[in-house]
C-alpha cells in the first residue's frame, strides 16, 4: 500500500507540472499534438523511472557522508555530496542520448516532431527536479526511488498529453485576440493547476 500510495502521490499531488511547474519549457513548446507530446511523455516517463534509482545509488552509496564507509571505516567521515549535482545531470544526459538514438532508429517523425526539445530533456528540469526531491525525501529503500520517478514521468505524460488535447480543440475555438497564442495556454495551465489541487486534500 505504501508503494501504491507512493505512486498516486507523484502522479496526481506532487505533480511536477501542476504543483512545481518543472519542465515548463517543452510542456508549452511541444504540447500542441497529441501524438508527439504522448511521444515526449513516454520519453520522460523512461528517463524518470531508470535515472532515479541509478542516482539514489549513487547517492546512499558514494555521495552522502559516510555513504563509502561499505568499502572501509576508514573512509566513514569522507562527504562526496558535493558532486552529487553534476553526476545527476551526466547519469540523466548518458540515457537521453541513448533514448535519443533509439527514438532515431525506430520512429523518425517523432524524432523530427520532437527537434531539439528531446536532447533538452537532459536539462529538462523536471527530470532533475526527480532525483533532487529524491536527494531531499530520503526515500528508504530502491522501490521507493524507483516508484517514484515512475509517477513522476506519469504525471508529467498526463499532463502533457492533457494540454495537447486542450490546445487542439481549442484551434477551433474563437478566443479572444489578446489570449491567442501562448496566452490562453497559460490560462487553461492555471485552470489546471488549480484542478489538480483538489488532489491535495484526498487521503492516500
Amino acid at each position: 500500500m505504501d508503494y501504491i500510495s507512493l505512486l498516486f502521490r507523484s502522479i496526481f499531488i506532487d505533480n511536477m507540472i501542476f504543483s512545481f511547474y518543472l519542465g515548463m519549457c517543452s510542456f508549452l513548446a511541444v504540447s500542441k499534438n497529441v501524438k508527439t507530446s504522448f511521444g515526449l511523455g513516454i520519453a520522460v516517463t523512461f528517463i524518470l523511472t531508470l535515472t532515479l534509482p541509478i542516482n539514489y545509488l549513487l547517492e546512499n552509496f558514494v555521495f552522502k557522508e559516510g555513504a563509502l564507509k561499505w568499502i572501509n571505516e576508514s573512509f566513514a567521515n569522507v562527504d562526496l555530496s558535493f558532486l552529487s549535482f553534476i553526476v545527476f545531470i551526466a547519469v540523466i544526459a548518458s540515457f537521453v542520448q541513448l533514448v535519443e538514438m533509439i527514438i532515431e532508429r525506430y520512429s523518425p517523425s517523432l524524432y523530427n516532431s520532437l527537434g531539439i526539445f528531446l536532447p533538452l530533456i537532459a536539462v529538462n528540469c523536471a527530470i532533475l527536479g526527480g532525483s533532487l526531491f529524491m536527494q531531499q525525501r530520503e526515500f528508504a529503500n530502491l522501490g521507493e526511488a524507483t516508484i517514484y520517478g515512475l509517477g513522476s514521468g506519469i504525471g508529467w505524460m498526463l499532463a502533457i498529453v492533457g494540454m495537447a488535447a486542450v490546445r487542439e480543440k481549442l484551434e477551433f475555438s474563437n478566443i479572444p485576440k489578446p489570449l491567442r497564442g501562448y496566452g490562453i495556454v497559460l490560462v487553461v495551465t492555471g485552470l489546471m493547476g488549480l484542478a489538480y489541487l483538489s488532489f491535495s486534500g484526498v487521503k492516500l
